[in-house]
């Protein structure tokens, strides 16, 4: 929603302010500058990247379109799941986690909370490090270093479609004058004639470097950003899961790791310790 309503707010206050100067909306409507620009900003993106980071971009801007997928009843939920856990844990030993783990998606406890469940990448993660201290072959130093170097990987990978973003945005005011360029060397060939053409066509090429700078700086830009954003946030919500099974780790009791978790949690996203609390409760 914040991707239309930024969208809106730009077009608005530039083609706002131009009309509101005596400007003609149409002039400023030039389709060949669009395919000149937009063909080369896509070349571009096309050359520097694999198939799969390019498929990314596009897909982020559905994601930035749905908002964040991280808000405070995902952490509610993480919370609840990783209680559960740990509780079982601490009654029923690791034998009784390892039945739980195996097939999350027949288990109760994250039927309950399908915001977890549906998240595929945080199941695996929380699945992945459980087995590990079942098998007792790691000490919990060496399961943290794993689990950072993981999250810094994630971290990275989901960071590719922000980056790629970020060097289009980057380059478009120079398609932007590839294209004003290309302009005047149109206007070139009409010199002589009627001061109306050469005029359009004068305009036409300035319209380039106008739209290059546009979606730069408007546009590209700020969604870049965001997709920055999305996988910080993404980070953050994994680094909640390994401050709480990192307290499963030390051994402290379950509401004690939870609080742990909560501690980790962004302060826009971090539930109270009472609305944690009346949570788990619920939970029991």
């Amino acid at each position: 929603m914040n991707l239309i309503i930024g969208f809106i707010v730009v077009m608005g206050c530039v083609l706002g302010g131009f009309a509101v100067h005596g400007g003609h909306l149409g002039a400023l409507w030039q389709p060949s500058e669009l395919v000149i620009i937009g063909g080369a900003a896509l070349g571009a993106l096309i050359i520097a990247n694999p198939m799969s980071v390019t498929k990314k971009v596009f897909g982020g801007f559905g994601a930035l379109l749905k908002g964040s997928p991280y808000k405070k009843e995902h952490y509610l939920a993480l919370f609840s799941v990783m209680y559960d856990l740990l509780s079982i844990a601490r009654k029923e030993g690791m034998m009784g986690l390892e039945r739980v783990i195996e097939e999350p998606e027949k288990q109760e406890l994250f039927k309950k909370r399908p915001l977890i469940l549906k998240n595929h990448h945080a199941v695996e993660f929380i699945q992945d490090y459980i087995r590990l201290i079942i098998s007792g072959d790691m000490d919990q130093f060496q399961l943290e270093a794993l689990m950072d170097l993981e999250i810094e990987t994630h971290h990275h990978d989901g960071e590719e479609p922000a980056q790629a973003m970020s060097k289009i945005s980057d380059s478009m005011p120079g398609f932007g004058i590839v294209a004003a360029v290309l302009g005047i060397v149109n206007t070139m060939g009409s010199l002589g004639g009627p001061p109306e053409e050469i005029g359009h066509k004068v305009a036409a090429a300035l319209v380039g470097t106008f739209l290059g700078i546009l979606l730069a700086y408007g546009f590209l830009g700020p969604v870049s950003t965001g997709m920055e954003r999305l996988a910080r946030e993404e980070t953050q919500f994994f680094t909640t899961i390994k401050t709480c099974i990192m307290g499963l780790l030390h051994g402290h009791p379950p509401q004690v790791a939870i609080e742990f978790g909560r501690k980790a949690t962004p302060a826009d996203r971090r539930p109270s310790f009472k609305d944690l609390e009346a949570q788990l409760r619920g939970k029991k």
